[in-house]
Order: structure tokens, then C-alpha cells, then sequence
């Protein structure tokens, strides 16, 4: 539930509305839908691939219970994210049209939809899912938008490496929905997430770089330069690339996911070569959006394989 994966639903910059929007609907924005979705999704994906076979009805049941504990736990956490960053949001073209930030809502307000979100997702998963998955999910939202939010962001340019660790939890947190446990596997999916992270958001940070600046946030392309920034999502982008393959050498997928992998690792590395070597706006543009759909495809691929072989 990190910045990183926020940053895929905040690159648009929504036109200033005629009439006020609903409250409704300002709640509904709060909670970062399209965020929530991909978080959902990753997710969604380390229950299916826990489950050795087709997902029984009372599996399937405990999935639901998951998939709508950790909707709203993540709303909670965006929604918290809005209200600590509403000055900042203000101050940014790409978040300047949120709730928060316009001053349609207060803080009170937002604080008290974040607490009810929350509340509602702890319960949810606690009695239909299990204390694990309530207990790590806990533990994200604190990592996120407190950890991260609070003290990592204004604090070091390295705010999204270090902070990257909540973002990556989803699939862990599906794992343990399923299985009651953390194992090797989804400590697996969690690294891929981890990894992507840093590439992914510096992509998107070098062409928002004036953006952070204006802000006051100690962005790498702020505090470091453009080519410092663009050397960094090249070699992260490698070490992604290796361990993405993990899952084939530990024996959890098989050669469907292996060369899925590898070709969308090495189409990763040919963006960020390219943003290494020339860099323009309009590259950094197309890296941070192929990202997004690096990420989906590659789990996807995860899926399909591991389907493909029962």
C-alpha cells in the first residue's frame, strides 16, 4: 500500500468539476480505487496460487471475506495517507484536485472515514478470514501510512525503498488468508513487489521532479539528479529481472512463467536502458506506464502457469 503503487492511479490530473461532487463520491476518491483494485489484485493473486487446486466453495467464501477486509483496510490507509498529506497534495498538480487537498473535507471527517474503514476491514478479517492476515494487515497500514507517510517521505530520498516493504505485502497478506501462514512463496511475490517498486516510481518521480520539489519532499531526482535517478531504476530493473525467476528455481512455477519473466523483464530493461541513455518526458512517461503492466502480466503469467500445471 505504498506511494509507489498510489503513484498508477495519481499520474492523472483531474479537471476542476463545475458543481461540487457528492460527499459520496469525495469519500469514494479518498480511499484511491484504482489503487485499492491493484492491491486487491496482487492479493487475489497469492490466495489463488495458495491454494494447491481449484478453490473450493468454502475457500472461495474465505477469499470474498479477504478480497473486502483488505479493500477496506487499504481505503483506511489511503484515505489516512490524504489527511496527513493534504498540504502537500495542495501544493502538487497531481494530487492538488483530491478531497483534502481542495478543502472539501475536513480533517476530522477523514480521519473519522479512515478509523470506520478500518474497523469495519479488522473485524471482517479477524472473524471470516484469520488473526494473521487481520494482524499483518494491521501492520501494512501502520507501515504505510504512518511509517512511510509520517517519517520515511520528508525524511530520506530512499523513503520509497525503505518504505517499499508495505507496498509489497498484498500478496502475503492473500498467502495467509489461504494457508494461515507466511511461507517462502509469498515471500517471493513480496520481493518481486519490492523490487518493481523502486523503477516504477523513480520512472514517474523524474518527470514529476519540479512536482516533489515544490513540495518540499526529498525525492532521489530531487535531492540527487536526473542521472543519478535514471542510473538507479537501470539497476534496479536488473535485479528485478533475476529475481523475478525465483519462483521457477524454487520450484513453485514452471517454464510458462519462466520465459513470461524473462521477456517481460528484458522489454523493462530495454525501457530503462533507453531512459538511461536519453532521457526525455515522454520516455519516462512510457517506462512508468509499462510498469504497471509488467507487474499485472507477470503475475498473471504466475497464474496461468500455475493452473496450466495441475
Amino acid at each position: 500500500m505504498s506511494d509507489a503503487i498510489a503513484s498508477s492511479a495519481d499520474n492523472v490530473v483531474l479537471p476542476a468539476a463545475s458543481a461540487a461532487p457528492s460527499t459520496f463520491r469525495q469519500f469514494y476518491v479518498l480511499t484511491k480505487p484504482r489503487v485499492v483494485q491493484l492491491i486487491v489484485f496482487c492479493a487475489v493473486i497469492g490466495m489463488l496460487l495458495a491454494v494447491p487446486g481449484v478453490p473450493t466453495k468454502s475457500e472461495a467464501l474465505t477469499a470474498l471475506a479477504a478480497c473486502i477486509g483488505i479493500w477496506l483496510v487499504a481505503g483506511a490507509a489511503a484515505a489516512f495517507n490524504c489527511l496527513i498529506e493534504q498540504g502537500i497534495d495542495a501544493r502538487m498538480k497531481r494530487t492538488a484536485w483530491r478531497p483534502t487537498a481542495r478543502g472539501e473535507l475536513t480533517r476530522w471527517q477523514t480521519l473519522t472515514f479512515s478509523a470506520v474503514l478500518c474497523g469495519i476491514g479488522m473485524v471482517i478479517l479477524a472473524a471470516w478470514v484469520n488473526a494473521l492476515t487481520m494482524w499483518l494487515t494491521l501492520g501494512t497500514f501502520v507501515g504505510y501510512a504512518v511509517i512511510y507517510t509520517v517519517v520515511l517521505k520528508p525524511l530520506t530520498p530512499q523513503n520509497i525503498v525503505i518504505g517499499g516493504a508495505s507496498g509489497a505485502m498484498p500478496p502475503v497478506l492473500g498467502w495467509a488468508a489461504m494457508r494461515g501462514a507466511v511461507e517462502p512463496e509469498a515471500l517471493m511475490l513480496c520481493l518481486i513487489i519490492f523490487l518493481w517498486t523502486p523503477p516504477h516510481f523513480w520512472a514517474l518521480a523524474l518527470y514529476r521532479v519540479e512536482d516533489y520539489a515544490r513540495a518540499g519532499l526529498p525525492m532521489l531526482p530531487v535531492t540527487h539528479g536526473n542521472a543519478f535517478t535514471r542510473l538507479h531504476v537501470l539497476l534496479y530493473t536488473l535485479i528485478l529481472l533475476a529475481g523475478s525467476v525465483l519462483p521457477f528455481i524454487y520450484g513453485m512455477s514452471s517454464w510458462i512463467y519462466l520465459w513470461s519473466a524473462l521477456l517481460l523483464g528484458v522489454i523493462f530493461l530495454g525501457y530503462a536502458f533507453a531512459l538511461w541513455r536519453r532521457y526525455s518526458d515522454a520516455l519516462a512517461r512510457k517506462t512508468f506506464r509499462f510498469s504497471i503492466i509488467y507487474l499485472m502480466l507477470l503475475f498473471a503469467a504466475l497464474l496461468v502457469d500455475h493452473y496450466w500445471t495441475i
